[in-house]
């Protein structure tokens, strides 16, 4: 699993990162976290509100922190 983390560095970008590695270290995924902070590459992803989250090339968050909840699910199944 391929797995970025869309954001400049604020404090949503971070949570965000640490949330999805505490939720794939639960699930026991194997998965690849990569940190884009360019602006040019996330607007290349179509995103205009950080952070984001980009699992196997397919956005499935923008704009928010997504709960534990939800992140794992979207992990779990990210189709």
């Amino acid at each position: 699993m391929d797995i970025k983390i869309l954001g400049t560095g604020c404090a949503k970008c971070q949570k965000l990162e640490h949330l999805t590695r505490e939720a794939v270290a639960s699930l026991g995924l194997d998965a690849t976290i990569d940190k884009v902070t360019d602006p040019g590459e996330i607007a290349a992803w179509g995103v205009m509100a950080t952070p984001a989250l980009v699992v196997d090339d397919r956005v499935v968050a923008a704009g928010r922190v997504p709960n534990e909840a939800d992140l794992a699910a979207m992990l779990a199944d990210p189709t």
